[in-house]
């Protein structure tokens, strides 16, 4: 698994602690560097910068995607969709280095491997939808 990628994840399972529990990010980040195979320091500055950017947007992000996700509220969506949905709609919209198509294959990938196949094409639609919003 690349650098990137593993970074994605340490985000993601951060941001998942921090919604299904109400850790604090911090605290989060620490957990999940505890159980995982600990990462170089640029793999571990990029998983921080994702997570700070995706909670600190939280608010956006959330409105920008229940927008897109027309008669799904967050709140019904899987938990582990929801946090990738954040994740990566930070990176689309606030990183804007990353190509479009990276951040979509990269949420595909990671949903594939921590969720269902049906999950794909949800996340897929949505994140096609919020690519209008980059600028």
């Amino acid at each position: 698994m690349g650098r990137r990628r593993q970074a994605r994840e340490i985000a993601l399972q951060a941001l998942y602690i921090i919604d299904t529990s109400g850790t604090a990010e911090e605290e989060a980040f620490a957990i999940v560097n505890r159980r995982e195979e600990p990462g170089d320091e640029a793999t571990l500055g990029f998983a921080r910068e994702l997570l700070r950017g995706a909670t600190l947007h939280r608010p956006e992000l959330d409105r920008l995607i229940e927008g897109a996700a027309q008669n799904w509220a967050l709140g019904r969506m899987a938990a582990v969709d929801r946090n990738v949905l954040r994740l990566s709609a930070f990176e689309l919209l606030h990183r804007l280095e990353t190509p479009v198509n990276v951040v979509i294959d990269e949420a595909i990938e990671i949903v594939r491997k921590y969720s269902t196949e049906d999950s794909t094409r949800f996340i897929n639609g949505i994140l096609d939808t919020l690519k209008e919003h980059r600028k």
